[in-house]
């Protein structure tokens, strides 16, 4: 989405752990080195632990694509939440180990693995057990990977163990029933949260690694970073993640401490759609009318007027000081008052509203029961200008400055100013203002061709595919593809598809998603059919 308004080549911040991303702070280096030497020695434990987030899995990934010696043979557990026997079986399974038959004997499989280690250790080769998660560990499990150790020949281990694991595993460890596990543990390592300059470093560090060529977070923003995440590089590539998307949205190419406050704010800004929810208009219109109190906010500091009966004689007007200028409301303000009406049920209401859409007393989630009907909803980000161009309206995701998330219908824009709907009463703000809670995302209905919301590539086969030619032919003659009436999607199509993206300063790719439909769409289906350049008054 905002990759090439940034030129970047990829998102820099993906919470993948991907080890081209590793930056080597001098603490990651040093549990690297543990890493290393608990594979190159042999026998016993190594232990590594930190906090979530602080970059254990990358260091195990890196370990194994890029330290792990070529006579080494790997067998690394990820979800260790398993009894004894299905954590041998795990450690068969990824040492290719036939498991013995019948199934359900510890004994058998251990037996099977003294064979299979002793026959490694002819032919020269190590064998290491990598357990990730380690704390969640059962107790009888550990007793397991105790007795593993035991496999040895007169001068070694045949097994070396990798535990990694977050900081309870260390209390799990100091238990007095495991006293035994914990003497083998020949090195420890706890990986500490990143300090201000190595959050700085690695901020930069990925942006470079993405293909940024120039500064895109500003010092303040990298130091507001290092704040709210206090340097776990999990939440530092969140809150980047978010902020590069928040920039993206308004148009800035530099991101700010402001933005980067929001973007915290949004993330832990409360959940969306309840889809056990009823949809039920009459609650919703009820508290509506409890919303009307925001069209009487701009009375504040009015002076209080007092009605003057009619009279057949002239009136006299007596000279007043003019009226102090109102105070102008904002549109933090009005969310904090309407709070109780700014769920996503709530806007979600309001723009089915806008459709004519009744769900009545339907259960579930809303975009589920749509697709009965024929139409569907499409959740998604963008900008201002995006959002012109599918020219529909959209609940759109607010996020005020204690950082509470409100869901309101953007119902049309108009120049630099967008109206919104908050809980069913009509309030009006400029773009700008609206910018400041708003991240980019969105969610519309739409009609998708045949009542199937599919997208549409090169050598699909559909129904919606004739639609797509026939619908292209006739917004421009120019992009009529032959034959007309096939429903299959070919290069022709392909790059008419492409022609008509460039004309529409679309994502040029050739693919028919639900965007590049959605837009064909508006550009088809009659006046009747709600949009944002539109005000609804004038429909009505």
């Amino acid at each position: 989405m905002y990759t090439s308004f940034f030129g970047l080549n990829e998102k820099p911040f993906s919470i993948t752990p991907d080890p081209r991303y590793l930056f080597m702070s001098e603490r990651h280096g040093e549990a690297l080195a543990h890493l290393v030497y608990g594979v190159t020695e042999s026998g016993g434990f190594v232990q590594l632990t930190g906090e979530v987030g602080t970059g254990k899995t990358t260091l195990c990934r890196t370990l194994l694509l890029n330290r792990m010696p070529t006579n080494a043979d790997v067998a690394v557990v990820l979800n260790p939440q398993l009894s004894a026997l299905e954590f041998l079986e795990s450690i068969c399974e990824e040492l290719s180990i036939e498991v013995p038959q019948p199934k359900g004997s510890i004994k058998a499989l251990i037996d099977a693995l003294n064979r299979h280690l002793l026959d490694a250790h002819a032919e020269g080769r190590r064998t290491i057990l990598i357990v990730d998660e380690a704390q969640n560990l059962a107790p009888d499990v550990l007793e397991e990977v105790r007795l593993l150790t035991n496999l040895e020949t007169s001068k070694q281990k045949l097994l070396q163990i990798i535990l990694i694991g977050q900081p309870e595993l260390r209390e799990l460890l100091a238990r007095n029933d495991l006293r035994q596990l914990a003497q083998r543990i020949t090195g420890r390592y706890h990986l500490e949260p990143l300090t201000r300059e190595e959050t700085n470093q690695y901020i930069e560090h990925r942006l470079k690694v993405a293909g940024a060529l120039g500064e895109v977070f500003d010092a303040g923003a990298r130091g507001k970073v290092f704040r709210l995440a206090q340097g776990v590089p999990r939440l530092i590539n969140v809150i980047c993640d978010r902020a590069l998307l928040g920039a993206y949205s308004q148009g800035n190419r530099l991101v700010s401490r402001r933005l980067v406050q929001r973007a915290a704010a949004e993330i832990t800004g409360e959940p969306g759609l309840n889809s056990g929810r009823k949809w039920t208009a009459p609650a919703i219109g009820i508290a509506a009318i409890v919303l009307l109190a925001v069209a009487v906010w701009s009375q504040y500091g009015q002076r209080d007027v007092t009605e003057v009966p009619i009279t057949s004689e002239p009136a006299i007007v007596e000279e007043v000081a003019p009226a102090e200028p109102e105070p102008y409301v904002t549109l933090d303000e009005q969310l904090t008052v309407a709070r109780e009406l700014t769920g996503a049920d709530a806007a979600l209401a309001t723009l089915f509203e806008i459709w004519n859409l009744d769900l009545g007393a339907a259960t579930g989630p809303a975009c589920t029961h749509l697709q009965t009907i024929g139409y569907s909803c499409l959740s998604n980000r963008s900008s201002w200008s995006g959002l012109r161009q599918l020219n529909r309206p959209a609940v759109l995701e607010l996020v005020d400055r204690s950082g509470d998330a409100h869901h309101v219908v953007l119902t049309s824009i108009s120049g630099e100013r967008a109206e919104l709907s908050i809980g069913g009463v009509t309030v009006t703000h400029p773009t700008s203002a609206i910018s400041e809670m708003w991240f980019g995302a969105y969610q519309l209905l739409w009609r998708p061709p045949n009542g199937i919301a599919i997208s549409l590539l090169p050598g699909v086969r559909s129904p919606n595919v004739i639609w797509l030619r026939e619908s292209l032919a006739a917004i421009d003659p120019r992009y009529r593809t032959e034959p007309i009436n096939s429903d299959v999607y070919d290069r022709g199509l392909q790059q008419q598809v492409r022609e008509f993206q460039r004309d529409n300063r679309l994502e040029v790719d050739g693919l028919a998603g639900q965007q590049t439909q959605i837009i064909i769409n508006t550009l088809l289906e009659p006046d009747s059919t709600p949009r944002l350049t539109t005000p609804r008054l004038a429909q009505e």
